[in-house]
């Protein structure tokens, strides 16, 4: 039977919108996408969560730093409260639950901010270092730069690569983890580009975009959707 997976949208002034790339990886593992809103209520996340077998977290604009202990920075995009509230209640009974996850670019923020950690409001002003282009000037499933996978990773099995080339549109990321997360995979110089649970059954985020790649033929791409899907098929 297929699995059914929420994906997060993305909030865009009147509109919640959702890449056709993020369904069609959904599809292409095997499973059913079902499009959730950002405006649903707190206390009907239980409810929605009854009715799916996994969560998909989406990239899109930045997450408000008041969340995480911090005022906002010169660096800081746009932020979408409605989104940062849905997000985060859902994130949160997913992980009490051990409901599988998936996170994309700010997915993996949110599951950093949800479970305790923290993050960069803008790599480029807050680390005081040389940084890679991590907004590519490219084709959405073009690998721009490589990361760094541990090999004792969730990451490393499904994708079977230690120093994979992935596709990269971000300008916060990931900086602490609270346990069970650790940080699985990182880029040259530094930041991190995935976090996964110790704990739960299937919990993992990146901070590229795997679904492009995935669409677009790019095996390990589709190996972390695959691994996704059957974990929600448990």
């Amino acid at each position: 039977m297929k699995p059914f997976i929420g994906i997060t949208a993305v909030e865009d002034g009147r509109k919640e919108t959702i890449g056709r790339d993020s369904i069609d990886a959904v599809i292409q593992a095997g499973g059913i996408p079902v499009v959730l809103t950002n405006f649903a209520l707190e206390e009907d996340v239980d409810t929605i969560l009854e009715k799916l077998d996994g969560l998909l977290l989406t990239g899109g604009h930045d997450v408000d730093p008041t969340l995480f202990g911090e005022e906002p920075i010169p660096g800081l995009g746009t932020v979408t409260p409605a989104r940062d509230r849905f997000e985060l209640a859902i994130t949160k009974k997913a992980l009490e639950v051990n409901k599988p996850i998936l996170g994309i670019c700010r997915g993996c923020q949110v599951l950093s901010v949800a479970s305790g950690g923290d993050m960069y409001q803008d790599i480029y002003s807050q680390i005081d270092r040389p940084l890679l282009q991590h907004s590519q000037h490219a084709p959405l499933a073009h690998g721009s730069h490589f990361v760094d996978i541990e090999k004792d990773s969730l990451l490393h099995t499904l994708m079977k690569d230690e120093k994979p080339k992935v596709n990269s549109r971000h300008h916060q990321a990931v900086r602490d983890v609270k346990e069970p997360f650790f940080i699985s995979a990182k880029s040259s110089d530094g930041v991190v580009e995935a976090i996964e649970s110790k704990e739960h059954s299937y919990v993992l985020a990146v901070q590229w975009h795997p679904e492009n790649m995935a669409v677009a033929g790019d095996e390990p791409s589709k190996a972390i959707f695959d691994g996704f899907i059957n974990a929600c098929k448990q």
